[in-house]
């Protein structure tokens, strides 16, 4: 087998990243600067800060990550980089810094849509086995993906409105809890109990869409009775309640799937991936076949999981893509099956 050394480059949204990956398995660097501590004074991610910032750290992170890998860019077979969904400010300084090293020492070039880089994220220390069941949790995403071969996407349902992180956002902000919320409401939970018994929205819709509008509307308006009447409560009891009825929504549309479809694993990707709540109820609840989560690194946005989804769709695709390659910030799941 010869080796193929992919560059990964990450920039869909505030995360700078860049990664060499051999063989979509082997993690040579896997460098990433975060602008967490810059959008945590305004609440959430400023569009516009976020572009400045890649254009500032981008240099920096290619160079950290060519040389933690030890090798040379004459080393590299592929450039991997995220085309889309995502801030189409941040994704073209990725995409053009991409294309740049591209021409420069005449690297093939290929365009990756970020969910599939959350979902192979779970390659690096799991070999994907087909059918499998892929959960996609993200702030911006939520969506049960079945998979019969590398790179083959069948979307078997989503949301219908909020995607599970942007609810968990909203919820810890209305609680007054620090950015990024989701890991302080996953946090909290631990140390609080589900006294509240939030709806547990679309379990039994029969099919595999998800909506969480209205939970995170119910727990809104729940916390300002609450105020307004100057009762107590705990917003450990809040989180704790807010994340069983989530989990138990996830995890039953989850098994619902896999007694319709065969498959041989259940693999959850994207940022919400990390929550210890999910990862416990999953593994505790579906015990037919193995479930996956990726590394704790490798959940949230990374060049690692973007190289190793560009070396599967390379291989599928036989061949790279043009140097019309752009950013788009809406873009279709199945683009260059």
């Amino acid at each position: 087998m010869i080796d193929l050394i992919v560059l990964g480059v990450e920039t869909s949204c505030d995360e700078t990243s860049v990664s060499v990956v051999k063989n979509g398995k082997e993690v040579l660097s896997n460098v990433v600067l975060s602008q967490i501590d810059i959008h945590k004074a305004y609440g959430g991610v400023v569009p516009e800060i976020a572009s400045r910032e890649h254009v500032k750290g981008i240099t920096y992170v290619f160079d950290q990550a060519i040389q933690k890998s030890g090798i040379q860019y004459e080393d590299i077979d592929l450039i991997a980089v995220t085309e889309g969904p995502g801030l189409i400010g941040s994704l073209l300084i990725g995409v053009n810094a991409a294309k740049t090293i591209s021409l420069n020492y005449n690297i093939p070039i290929i365009g990756v849509h970020h969910i599939t880089g959350h979902i192979y994220a779970n390659n690096i220390e799991h070999e994907m086995q087909f059918p499998l069941l892929a959960l996609v949790v993200s702030g911006g995403h939520t969506e049960l993906i079945l998979m019969k071969e590398h790179y083959h996407f069948q979307k078997l349902g989503e949301t219908q409105d909020d995607a599970v992180g942007e609810a968990y956002d909203k919820v810890a902000r209305v609680l007054g809890l620090p950015y990024p919320g989701g890991p302080q409401v996953d946090k909290l939970s631990a140390i609080g109990h589900d006294i509240y018994h939030f709806p547990r929205p679309m379990i039994d819709s029969g099919d595999f869409n998800f909506s969480f509008s209205g939970l995170k509307s119910h727990v809104i308006n729940l916390h300002h009775n609450l105020e307004q009447r100057k009762e107590t409560y705990k917003a450990e009891d809040f989180c704790r309640s807010f994340q069983e009825a989530v989990t138990d929504v996830l995890v039953a549309k989850t098994k619902n799937a896999l007694k319709a479809y065969d498959v041989k694993q259940v693999i959850v990707a994207g940022g919400v991936a990390a929550n210890r709540g999910l990862r416990a109820k999953m593994l505790s609840e579906i015990t037919s076949v193995p479930v996956y989560f990726p590394h704790i690194q490798y959940c949230t946005d990374n060049a690692a999981m973007i190289a190793v989804s560009g070396t599967f769709k390379y291989q599928k695709q036989k061949h790279a893509d043009d140097y019309y390659l752009n950013g788009s910030s809406r873009l279709d799941l199945n683009r260059g099956e």
